[in-house]
């Protein structure tokens, strides 16, 4: 290991920013679904060696774009190269001269959202020392950076670093108390503790190996009070809530298909009233049948007689919660000429009303709407969605609120994945999620999706239902345990009961207070090094 941290410290120039961007690669097999921890402490351990090596530059500007810059530029590449290649499988559906921007497009990304990393450790370094404190100036920078790049410029908080602090449930209950923000500046902390043993220098052995033993300590403590908490915390089932869940696993490449939509339709039927067990009463017992994202692929007013199939399908006394496109309407009843539609989740009653719905609000750049859009279309780019002119934003999150039924939060698709900024949680009975992964088929893509959601579930003491087109759907309670899932391509129906919300956890109460505390103490404990590093320079 001091080999391997004196060349991280002396090399430069390219030959740098190959080993850094390797390191990265390495510490983004720490993300979900692989969770190889040792990844992330090998990783961010050569990123503490290469910021050790970095020459230092005067002014801001030097400071700011400098070669520290450059090394968290070079280590965040590597490591969103690895972590978000799933990305591009959607290049995979439609084909055609997709596929050769497929490399750019997954390149493009990783170096846009290796530019906060770059931030990051360039303040990291302005308050660089060597000794300890350098690790919690890391933590800072990083967590600041993870911070920005899943909040700014409509935010994109996929395998934030905290997340590989979550690999099984009882890990995941510590984002009850600081929400995976706070994680990650754990885990740039705990994982960047083996540069602090190499190399030795002057300092005794106990003094070097003390905080990796600190780091293994946190960890057992973490994993410790979560099993406290999972033996510990009682649910109780909803009243008057019986969910049945449908994954059809229906194609990309067909879904949109004129042709395919009595077909789609019967399939959902199908899947609906299908016995899911030898006891199973079919719909006459369920008070919620939730589809996936955009199951109804057509606008209502498309097919009259396909609603009138799924009206005289449906029980009476039931709920259909479905994704579709949903038209612009105006004031007057009439829909909106030129106006783009919306990605919406409908509830039907039993006759086939659509009783309320929700629209998106938060869309996937490129994905669901172009920015600077006709400079976009000009080129001749569009979004990968289907639906030429894009979708439009909804107004607000709010809550669906059905007769005779708890509310309960609808989001669709990526929206789950933001920390702290789902809407009006503390008034929901449970969350509940439609997806359309089908894009990413194949890939890790799903399983990471899947995995944040559950995150969510834990920050928020709330159940998880979620209803994915090819999966993964399932029935999460409001600790992140799985109750019944379909898994990634099985074809099928679950039924299951939510849980009622726990007691506000620490997150969901103070949501960024933690972490701000965290980023103050971690400040703190920066600047004495700092301190002796300054006054070394100017003495």
């Amino acid at each position: 290991m001091t080999a391997l941290a004196e060349f991280a410290m002396l090399s430069f120039g390219w030959r740098r920013a190959l080993f850094v961007m390797l390191a990265g690669a390495i510490a983004g097999l720490s993300a979900a679904p692989v969770f190889f921890l040792p990844a992330l402490f090998l990783g961010l351990s050569v990123l503490v060696w290469a910021l050790d090596g970095a020459e230092r530059r005067k002014g801001l500007a030097g400071a700011v774009f400098g070669p520290a810059f450059r090394i968290g530029f070079a280590f965040g590449f590597g490591y969103f190269a690895v972590t978000l290649h799933w990305v591009g499988a959607a290049f995979l559906v439609d084909g055609g001269w997709l596929l050769a921007a497929m490399p750019p497009a997954v390149a493009g990304l990783a170096l846009v959202l290796a530019l906060f990393w770059g931030m990051g450790t360039a303040l990291a370094h302005m308050l660089w020392s060597s000794g300890a404190g350098r690790i919690f100036a890391l933590a800072v920078g990083l967590t600041l950076a993870e911070w920005a790049r899943g909040t700014l410029f409509t935010g994109f908080p996929f395998n934030l670093l905290g997340y590989a602090l979550t690999a099984n449930a009882e890990m995941m209950q510590a984002a009850s108390l600081v929400g995976v923000y706070g994680l990650s500046f754990f885990a740039v902390l705990i994982a960047a503790t083996p540069a602090l043993v190499w190399p030795a220098a002057d300092r005794s052995l106990v003094a070097r190996i003390a905080p990796l033993f600190a780091a293994f300590a946190l960890i057992a403590l973490q994993i410790g009070w979560g099993h406290y908490r999972l033996g510990n915390t009682p649910t109780t089932p909803l009243d008057g809530v019986n969910l049945r869940i449908v994954q059809p696993v229906i194609s990309q490449d067909i879904k949109w298909q004129t042709y395919a939509r009595a077909e789609t339709i019967q399939r959902l039927l199908d899947l609906s009233t299908m016995q899911v067990g030898p006891d199973d009463a079919g719909l006459d017992d369920v008070t919620h049948l939730i589809w996936p994202e955009a199951a109804i692929p057509f606008f209502l007013s498309d097919e009259p007689e396909l609603l009138a199939q799924i009206a005289r399908t449906l029980p009476d006394a039931i709920w259909l919660v479905t994704g579709a496109p949903r038209e612009p309407y105006g004031t007057n009843g009439e829909i909106v000429p030129g106006a783009k539609p919306y990605n919406s989740i409908l509830a039907f009653n039993g006759a086939g009303e659509v009783v309320t719905s929700y629209d998106k609000t938060h869309l996937v750049p490129f994905g669901e709407y172009l920015p600077f859009d006709d400079l976009f279309r000009a080129l001749g780019v569009t979004q990968f969605v289907a639906g030429s002119q894009g979708w439009a934003a909804g107004s607000e999150r709010r809550l669906m609120e059905l007769p005779g039924s708890p509310a309960f939060l609808p989001l669709i698709c990526y929206e789950i994945v933001f920390p702290g900024a789902l809407g009006p949680v503390e008034e929901a009975a449970f969350l509940l999620v439609l997806t359309n992964d089908a894009w990413f088929d194949g890939s890790i893509g799903p399983a990471q999706h899947f995995h944040h959601a559950r995150i969510r579930a834990v920050e928020e003491g709330r159940a998880l239902v979620r209803a994915a087109n090819s999966g993964i759907s399932a029935l999460v309670d409001p600790l992140g345990r799985i109750e019944t899932m379909l898994a990634e391509g099985q074809v099928g129906a679950i039924k299951g009961v939510p849980d009622q919300p726990l007691a506000a956890t620490v997150f969901a109460q103070w949501r960024y207070g933690p972490l701000l505390v965290l980023l103050a103490l971690g400040l703190v404990a920066a600047l004495p090094g700092w301190r002796r590093r300054r006054k070394g320079l100017d003495g």
